[in-house]
């Protein structure tokens, strides 16, 4: 799906937790999440770490949304 949405010219960000599938499937913009079953969060971390750890991801995410790439990358 990712490919097909980058195809009308909308850049997207794939963030996952298997980067080797998304590198597989063609995605362009992988940004690592953290953990299969909380992939934007952690459950054993308090409400301010989880809301950092979430808010630093996203903050990966809309950087790799403006870095021009020519190829597949894993930010």
């Amino acid at each position: 799906m990712v490919k097909e949405i980058e195809r009308y010219g909308l850049p997207i960000v794939h963030i996952c937790t298997i980067v080797p599938i998304s590198l597989t499937v063609g995605a362009n913009r992988i940004v690592p999440a953290i953990a299969i079953p909380h992939p934007l969060g952690d459950p054993t971390k308090t409400p301010e770490e989880e809301y950092a750890m979430r808010r630093a991801i996203v903050e990966k995410a809309l950087s790799a949304l403006q870095t021009p790439i020519t190829e597949q990358t894993v930010f």
